[in-house]
C-alpha cells in the first residue's frame, strides 16, 4: 500500500517512516508547510528533511513555497484558533496530493507531536480524507516522540523549539515550559 507522509520536519518524521515500513507501506514523504516563520526556521526545517530523506532513501515530493501570506490571511480573524486554519491548510493539501498522486493513503507526521492537539487534528485529517476521496491512515505516533528526538540528535538534524507559525514562537516565551510526562 502507497501512503503519502504529510511531513513537519525532520525530527518528527523518522519514527513515524520507521512504523509506516515496519508495517510493510510504501511510504513517500510530503512537504508543505505554509506556516513556518520566519523564512530562516522555514528553510532550515526543509533542508535537514532532504538531508534526512536522502540518507534513508525516502522518495520526497515538495511543495516548497513559503506561504507565510497566506497563512496569515487565514488565520487573522482567529489567531487563538489558529491550529484548525493550520491543520486544514496543510492536510488538505496532502489529501489533495495524495488522490492526484494516485496514493492509497495518506497520514501526517504531525500524530506524533505531544504538543498538537491530536483530536483537531484527527477530525481535520478525516475530513480532508472525505472531500478528497483517498483514505486518511490514522497512527498515534505519540508514543515514539521521545525516541524519535533522540534519533534526530544521534543524526544531528536540526531540532526546532516551537509549533512553526510566528505566534507559536511567541507563546514559546511568554508560557511556562510545558513537561512531558
Amino acid at each position: 500500500m502507497k501512503t503519502l507522509l504529510h511531513i513537519c520536519c525532520a525530527p518528527c518524521a523518522n519514527q513515524c517512516v520507521e512504523v509506516l515500513r515496519g508495517d510493510g507501506l510504501e511510504v513517500t514523504g510530503y512537504w508543505y508547510n505554509p506556516n513556518i516563520h520566519p523564512f530562516t526556521e522555514y528553510r532550515a526545517r526543509r533542508n535537514c528533511l532532504r538531508e534526512y530523506a536522502e540518507a534513508v532513501e525516502l522518495p520526497l515530493l515538495e511543495r516548497d513555497d513559503y506561504g507565510l501570506r497566506p497563512f496569515v490571511r487565514a488565520v487573522a480573524e482567529d489567531i487563538g484558533g489558529r491550529c484548525v486554519k493550520c491543520y486544514e491548510m496543510r492536510l488538505f493539501e496532502a489529501a489533495r496530493q495524495a488522490k492526484d498522486g494516485g496514493f492509497d493513503s495518506f497520514t501526517s507526521s504531525l500524530f506524533i507531536s505531544p504538543y498538537q492537539n491530536h483530536e483537531l487534528l484527527r477530525e481535520v485529517a478525516q475530513r480532508a480524507a472525505s472531500e478528497y476521496g483517498v483514505a486518511f491512515l490514522y497512527r498515534d505516533f505519540r508514543p515514539y516522540f521521545r525516541a524519535g528526538q533522540e534519533k534526530a540528535r544521534e543524526m544531528g538534524m536540526y531540532i526546532q523549539k516551537y509549533c512553526g507559525c510566528v505566534f507559536s514562537e511567541q507563546e514559546r516565551y511568554l508560557k511556562p515550559k510545558k513537561i512531558i510526562p
